[in-house]
C-alpha cells in the first residue's frame, strides 16, 4: 500500500507484534485483519492508539451510582484498577451497570427488585465482555446484589478475572457508642414501643451513616466480600479494608496488575472456583455468622461454575465448624474493627491451623489460600476473633431446617441461638406489609410465630428482606421471644429466630401456604426441623381446595422473572 504513513500501515496489518499481543485470546476478533479498519476506526475515535490496540482488552465493570453509599466512590476505584491494567500493559475499557439499594428499598415494593438487580447484573456484564470481546475482567463492585452479580458473570465468561469490593462504611456515633444503619431499623420499631423519642429516633438516623461504603457490620456485603476472599477471587485484603481507607486505591491498582499475570500465566475463574474454593467460602460465613443471604449467592455462583452445591453442604460444613466471631449483627464489632487486626486473614488464619480449611486452593494472584494468610500479619490479641478451641459457640452460625412446612429446605441464622426451641401459634400475614403494621401497634406477643407467605421468588416476586420486620421485632424487645417464618429473605443485618428461604414457597404451592392462623409450629433448632403440627391427611385436604394469590405484576421485568426463577433451594437462579 504504496504512499501511505507508516502508522497507519501498521493499522492496517495483522498484530503480531508485540508480545502482548499473543494474550488478545478474543479481542483480535475487533483488531486483527484489514478487515476490521471500521473497529479500528472507532476505537481510535476515543483517543486509543495502535499500540493500545495491540495489547489484550480488559473490561473494567463499574458498579458506580449516586442511589447508595455503597456505590457512590467506586469511581475513583475503577480509575486505579485502570492504572493497573494499562502497567500491566493492558488496554481498560470502562462501563457501567445498575445497582438497588437493599437499605433504602427495604419495607417498600420497590425493594421486589433487589434480588432481580442480582440477575441483571451477570446479564449486563456477561453481555457487553462478550459482545465485546474482551480478553480480561475486573468488576468493581459495592452493594449486596453487586457482588453475587459480579461473581456469576466471572464464572460464566471464564475469562482472567478479578473482584474488587468498593469497602465498607465507618461506624456512626450515637450517644457515646459505634452504631450502623441495624441500630435505625431497630429504633423504628423502638420509636413505636415508645422506648426512644423522636428527637432521638432524628439524631440517630443523622449520625449513623458518616459517609461512602457498603454498610458496616457483617450484612451481606461484608458477608459476601469476605465469601470472595476467601475464595480466592479477589486480592488478600480486599474484603476488610474500608471505603476510606488510604490502602484501597492501590489495592485496586494491584488488581490491575493482577488480571494482567493471570492473562499470562492462563489462569481462569474456574480454576480458583473449585469446589474445594466453595467449601473454603461457606467455612469462613459459618464461622462467622454471616448472612443468611450466602446460601443463596454461593449456590448462584457454584451453579455458573458448573461446581455442584447444595443446601446439604452448607448444614454439614455448619454442624463441624465453630461460631468464632464476635461481630454485628449478633455481636459488638464492624468490619473497621476487623481491618484494624488483619482483616480477613485473622479468621483464615484461625481455620487454617484448625484444619477447616482447603489452604492449597489457588487464588488470583497466583498463590494459594495459605499462602496468602500466612503473609498477612494479624494481631493474635484482639476481641473480635476466638480461637476455635474456645468458640462462641460449637457450630456455625447459619443452619439449614427440614420438616414439614419445608420439606426442600429453610435457612437460619442460629448465631446465638444454637440450642433453642421455638413453639407457638401461627399468626399469618399474606406478604410483609400487614406483618409490619401488626407489629408495630402491638398485636405481636411474645411466644408467637409470625409467618410471612407469598414472599418468595415468584411468589413476591423477588423474595423481599424483611430487615424493617425484624428491626421492629427487636426494638420493640420481641427480638428472642418471636420467630419468624418466610419464605422471602432475611437482611444480613437481621439477627434472632428467623427462618428464611422456605421452600417450596407459598406460591408454587408449598406446605407454608397451607398454614392458618392459629397452627402450633414448633422450630427446633438443635433438631435442624420446622414443623406444624398437622396431620397428613390434614395437609393433603388443605392442599385440595388451596388456590395462589393473584400475580401483583404480569408484565415488565418482574413478571419476566417470576416465570423464569428457580426454588430458593437451588439458589433462587433464573433459568
Amino acid at each position: 500500500m504504496a504512499g501511505q504513513a507508516p502508522d497507519e500501515e501498521a493499522v492496517l496489518t495483522t498484530i503480531t507484534r508485540s508480545p502482548r499481543a499473543l494474550l488478545k485470546h478474543r479481542s483480535r476478533d475487533i483488531t486483527d485483519g484489514p478487515e476490521r479498519a471500521p473497529a479500528r476506526a472507532m476505537l481510535m475515535a476515543m483517543g486509543l492508539t495502535p499500540d493500545d490496540l495491540e495489547k489484550p482488552f480488559v473490561a473494567v465493570a463499574n458498579l458506580a451510582s449516586d442511589v447508595t453509599p455503597c456505590n457512590v466512590h467506586l469511581d475513583r476505584i475503577a480509575a486505579a484498577v485502570k492504572e493497573g491494567i494499562r502497567q500491566g500493559e493492558g488496554t481498560p475499557f470502562q462501563f457501567g451497570t445498575i445497582t438497588v439499594s437493599d437499605g433504602i428499598s427495604m419495607g417498600t415494593e420497590g425493594m421486589k427488585a433487589s434480588l432481580v438487580s442480582r440477575e441483571v447484573i451477570a446479564d449486563s456484564i456477561e453481555t457487553v465482555a462478550f459482545g465485546e470481546r474482551m480478553d480480561g475482567l475486573v468488576t468493581v463492585a459495592g452493594c449486596d446484589k453487586n457482588m453475587p452479580g459480579c461473581m456469576m458473570a466471572i464464572a460464566r465468561l471464564n475469562i482472567p478475572s478479578v473482584f474488587v469490593y468498593g469497602g465498607s462504611i465507618l461506624p456512626g456515633r450515637f450517644e457515646g457508642r459505634d452504631v450502623s444503619i441495624q441500630d435505625v431499623f431497630e429504633a423504628v420499631g423502638a420509636y413505636a414501643a415508645g422506648r426512644m423519642t423522636r428527637e432521638q429516633l432524628t439524631e440517630l438516623e443523622c449520625n449513623a451513616c458518616p459517609g461512602e461504603g457498603s454498610c458496616a457490620g457483617l450484612f451481606t456485603a461484608n458477608t459476601m466480600s469476605t465469601a470472595i476472599e476467601v475464595m480466592g477471587m479477589s486480592l488478600p485484603g480486599d474484603a476488610s479494608l474500608t471505603a476510606v481507607d488510604p490502602g484501597k486505591n492501590d489495592e485496586a491498582r494491584r488488581a490491575g496488575e493482577a488480571v494482567m499475570r493471570m492473562l499470562e500465566e492462563g489462569i481462569r475463574p474456574r480454576d480458583i472456583l473449585t469446589r474445594q474454593a466453595f467449601e473454603n467460602a461457606i467455612t469462613v460465613v459459618v464461622a462467622m455468622g454471616g448472612s443468611t443471604n450466602a446460601v443463596l449467592h454461593l449456590m448462584a455462583i457454584a451453579r455458573e461454575a458448573e461446581v455442584d452445591l447444595t443446601l446439604e453442604d452448607f448444614d454439614r460444613i455448619g454442624r463441624n465448624t465453630p461460631y468464632i466471631a464476635d461481630m454485628k449483627p449478633g455481636g459488638r464489632y464492624v468490619m473497621a474493627d476487623l481491618s484494624r487486626y488483619g482483616g480477613v486473614a485473622l479468621i483464615g488464619k484461625r481455620l487454617l491451623d484448625a484444619g477447616l480449611l482447603h489452604g492449597d486452593a489457588l487464588t488470583v494472584n497466583g498463590k494459594t489460600l495459605a499462602e496468602n494468610i500466612n503473609a498477612t500479619p494479624i494481631v493474635d490479641d484482639q476481641p473480635v476473633i476466638y480461637h476455635t478451641d474456645n468458640p462462641r459457640s460449637p457450630t456455625g452460625g447459619l443452619a439449614i431446617l427440614r420438616g414439614n412446612l419445608a420439606p426442600d429446605g429453610a435457612v437460619i441464622k442460629v448465631a446465638g441461638h444454637q440450642e433453642r426451641v421455638y413453639e407457638g401459634p401461627a399468626r399469618v400475614f399474606e406478604q410483609e406489609e400487614p406483618a409490619f403494621q401488626a407489629i408495630q401497634r402491638g398485636a405481636i406477643k411474645a411466644g408467637d410465630i409470625v409467618v410471612i407467605r407469598y414472599e418468595g421468588p415468584k411468589g413476591g416476586p423477588g423474595m423481599r428482606e424483611m430487615l424493617a420486620v425484624t428491626g421492629a421485632l427487636i426494638g420493640q424487645g420481641l427480638g428472642d421471644s418471636v420467630a419468624l417464618v418466610t419464605d422471602g429473605r432475611f437482611s444480613g443485618a437481621s439477627h434472632g429466630p428467623m427462618v428464611g428461604h422456605v421452600a417450596p414457597e407459598a406460591m408454587v404451592g408449598g406446605p407454608i401456604g397451607l398454614l392458618r392462623e392459629g397452627d402450633i409450629i414448633t422450630l427446633d433448632i438443635p433438631g435442624r426441623r420446622i414443623d406444624a403440627r398437622i396431620s397428613e391427611e390434614e395437609l393433603t385436604d388443605r392442599r385440595a381446595a388451596w388456590r395462589p394469590i393473584e400475580p401483583k405484576y404480569t408484565t415488565g421485568v418482574l413478571a419476566k422473572y417470576a416465570k423464569l426463577v428457580s426454588s430458593a433451594a437451588e439458589g433462587a437462579v433464573t433459568r
